[in-house]
């Protein structure tokens, strides 16, 4: 159910956390093994860019995933996402416990999702966003739809949405441009 612009921007307004799903979101939902059978996934880098951004403004991340992977480990501590809650097999318990841990209200938090397990948390947080390729529950039930699929930049689309409708955008870029050699 995409929103009018002014109600986006309301929902907008209070998000000071994302909580992301990771296959499908952060990747493009495809589970490849190797020959050994270790699992690869395949981070879009414009995602971590945005998540750099965001939490550089004092921002919060988590992830809640059904799946378990080394990979998102290490994708994590590389982008400071905490917590990182893997093997969740009731994502709105995880959610839950994910609210009290950190004292915000669902309407400060932004879940991103693409599957039927997300929705309980599409359906209890502030701004609830699907990516283009979700499953049509799920994007029924989102506030928002990116243009992007999951791991193809969704993630960075969403807290590009967030951060513009919470005028910050501008700054967080101004201050990659007035970067500038000290000594030449």
């Amino acid at each position: 159910m995409m929103q009018g612009k002014q109600v986006l921007t309301e929902r907008c307004a209070d998000i000071a956390m994302l909580v992301l799903d990771v296959d499908g979101v952060l990747t493009d939902g495809r589970i490849v093994y190797d020959d050994s059978g270790k699992e690869l996934k395949f981070f879009h880098v414009r995602d971590g860019s945005g998540l750099k951004t965001w939490r550089s403004l004092g921002k919060r991340a988590a992830i809640i995933t059904g799946r378990t992977s080394r990979a998102v480990e290490i994708r994590a501590a590389e982008l400071q996402i905490e917590p990182v809650i893997q093997g969740a097999p009731d994502k709105l318990t995880a959610y839950q416990k994910l609210l009290q841990a950190t004292g915000l209200q669902p309407q400060q938090v932004c879940c991103v999702g693409d599957d039927l397990p997300d929705l309980p948390l599409l359906r209890n947080c502030g701004l609830a966003v699907a990516v283009a390729d979700a499953c049509a529950e799920a994007r029924a039930d989102a506030h928002y739809v990116t243009r992007a699929p999951g791991g193809w930049g969704a993630v960075r689309e969403t807290i590009e949405l967030v951060l513009r409708r919470q005028d910050l955008w501008q700054s967080a870029v101004d201050n990659y441009r007035k970067q500038r050699l000290t000594d030449v």
